[in-house]
């Protein structure tokens, strides 16, 4: 599968004459000058066109922005001096998603939204989301205007106008609360009324165009006569597994404790929205079961495929992605200082983000059980041996190898990380500020020693998506518990329980089961849910800040440790810790606190811009800002 997406309009129409006043005269213009505001509507072709533009508006969240700015939960944090919104957020300053040097990707730096065909826009979240669902609305009342077209081309052009501006409605309610839900264009001339809703209003408008786009698109565009002139190239484009992926997820953040709060008052899960979820998860994991579509869990083995892929020009994540954005050019997608500045050690490189001690401490043992469970085999004196595999291959910790080819003198002794207190990798500036590195997203061999393959000569190529299927199965189990109460219940007309839900993500990363303990027990289930989605899902988009948002347990996880530790002299042996390396029991282990974030309850909204908020009366500013 390539990695991109094949332009099927053959005229890509910016709306030049949308929204737009006219003048009399900006310009002498013969007759035959004139575009019809009609033509980008008219045939199939012309409409695919104006609708690319809608996936050249999906923010690539790495690359717009610096650093580890799509991370602001408690997974990360930057070196001393940086000003990221994570660190902006972890100094309670909240407005930081729309200030500050360092742009964050909900807000852009500001510059003009680019065409189909050259490099992504580098506007953020807010103001592309309004535009496209502006240009959604502007396709629906053109689609009567859709002559030249079969119905099948049809109903592709309104299903992908419905999800756009449903999926743009989703993100925006997903951090700034329920919204005014718009449907139809707005004149330049139209008196500004229309109220904010609560966030379950908003989910329901979204669900019904969600709804509507399912029934409306294919599950692959490949097996349809519209998608056989760019077959093979159709993985991105808008499919009904998409549809109600989404939908399901739409459906589980209503009805989770902070939504259902803002919408009714009681900070609980809403078992309705939670039943409607896992109805609409289950039939689109029918179609991954039934192989219709492309999506599946590919083996461990292949697991880096998903996230970064080396001296290739294939798209990390395909078989897995069940939602990302465009690649338009592979030399400048990817986080642009990631493997530069972010997630190698700052002796050969870099280094400026660090995984947080207590965020570490969700991976659990390769037996399944967490490291705070008394019979999992935990042992503080040797703590990296035996644990989830995933561990290894997201982790850097002291004696992991680093460099691989030959080095300098000079360079030989940075081989292997040392990241015990006094060790050349650790810094509170660059290298680590915790005592972990990050690796999940880059080979180790991403360094100034081997070669320093990165982003720009096309050798390392880093791509995350919105969503993955392992992210699909983990809340269809969260919908199936909070909906009908056990971990062994399962969705009507399904047959996969919630417990055999997370063990699909566990076994295929060679973890054990949940325990029976945690199985039989629906709130220690629902911890090791979280728990599960933290290391499956852990350093992702914005996954995390969400899950601990929307469960109303952001004031848990505050704090930011660091562990510090000496080097010992006793070898621990490989077939306890895999990674490859030459690594020591550490000595004298004790964690220490960097910072604790400042967290404020209606901080769990991020506030909107205040020039917004002065548009009109009836759209008000969140509470406490």
């Amino acid at each position: 599968m390539k990695n991109q997406i094949n332009i099927i309009g053959g005229v890509f129409l910016l709306w030049l004459m949308i929204g737009l006043t006219s003048c009399n005269s900006y310009l002498d213009r013969t007759p035959d000058s004139m575009v019809s505001s009609t033509d980008a509507f008219i045939n199939f072709t012309n409409f695919q066109g104006f609708v690319e533009e809608m996936y050249a508006l999906i923010p690539d969240y790495t690359a717009a922005t610096w650093a580890d700015t799509w991370m602001m939960g408690d997974e990360s944090i930057d070196g001393a001096g940086n000003a990221d919104t994570n660190d902006h957020f972890d100094q309670g300053d909240y407005w930081g998603w729309q200030e500050g040097w360092v742009p964050s990707w909900l807000n852009g730096d500001g510059t003009e939204h680019t065409a189909v065909g050259g490099f992504p826009p580098s506007e953020g979240l807010w103001p592309n989301a309004w535009y496209a669902i502006r240009k959604a609305n502007l396709g629906l009342a053109n689609l009567n205007n859709l002559k030249d077209a079969t119905q099948e081309q049809k109903n592709f052009i309104q299903g992908q106008l419905l999800f756009f501006r449903a999926w743009n409605y989703f993100e925006l309610a997903t951090y700034f609360g329920g919204l005014p839900y718009i449907t139809h264009v707005l004149s330049s001339t139209e008196n500004l009324a229309i109220p904010r809703l609560t966030f379950q209003q908003t989910a329901d408008s979204i669900a019904k165009d969600l709804s509507a786009a399912a029934n409306l698109l294919p599950v692959d565009w490949d097996n349809t006569v519209t998608g056989e002139p760019t077959k093979g190239n159709n993985s991105l484009r808008i499919t009904k597994t998409m549809c109600l992926a989404y939908l399901g997820k739409d459906y589980l953040y209503a009805g989770s404790p902070l939504m259902n709060k803002e919408s009714t008052g009681s900070a609980t899960f809403n078992k309705d929205y939670c039943q409607k979820a896992a109805v609409a998860f289950a039939e689109m994991l029918h179609y991954v079961d039934d192989q219709e579509s492309w999506l599946h869990l590919v083996p461990f083995s292949q697991y880096s495929s998903l996230f970064w892929s080396a001296g290739t020009s294939q798209m990390p994540g395909y078989a897995e992605d069940v939602f990302t954005y465009p690649v338009y050019s592979a030399g400048f997608d990817g986080c642009p200082w990631g493997p530069a500045n972010i997630f190698t050690s700052a002796s050969i490189g870099g280094g400026q983000v660090s995984p947080n001690a207590n965020y570490v401490d969700n991976y659990g043992m390769a037996n399944g059980l967490p490291i705070t469970d008394p019979n999992s085999g935990y042992d503080p004196n040797n703590p990296w041996a035996n644990r989830d595999p995933r561990f290894y291959h997201d982790i850097v910790i002291d004696g992991d190898q680093q460099i691989y080819g030959s080095a300098p003198a000079n360079e030989e002794q940075y081989r292997y990380t040392a990241l015990y207190n006094g060790g050349v990798d650790r810094s509170n500036a660059q290298a680590s500020r915790t005592g972990y590195l990050l690796r999940k997203f880059t080979p180790m061999t991403c360094n100034n020693v081997d070669g320093y393959p990165s982003w720009w000569n096309g050798q390392n190529y880093m791509h995350l998506a919105y969503m993955r299927l392992p992210d699909v199965y983990l809340m269809y189990a969260e919908a199936v518990l909070q909906g009908y109460g056990t971990a062994t219940s399962t969705a009507p007309g399904y047959n996969l329980t919630a417990e055999q839900a997370v063990d699909k993500i566990r076994t295929r990363a060679g973890v054990g089961p949940v325990a029976q303990t945690y199985v039989s027990d629906p709130q220690k289930f629902m911890s090791e849910i979280i728990r599960e989605r933290a290391v499956e899902l852990s350093f992702e988009a914005d996954i995390r800040f969400n899950d601990l948002r929307r469960w109303m347990l952001m004031d848990k996880y505050l704090d930011k440790t660091a562990i510090d530790f000496d080097r010992g002299t006793v070898s621990v042996p490989a077939s306890e810790i895999p990674s490859p390396g030459i690594h020591y029991e550490p000595l004298n282990m004790t964690k220490r606190l960097i910072l604790t974030r400042v967290f404020h309850d209606f901080n769990y909204w991020l506030p909107l811009k205040v020039h917004d908020v002065y548009l009109y009366t009836t759209f008000p500013q969140n509470p406490g800002y």
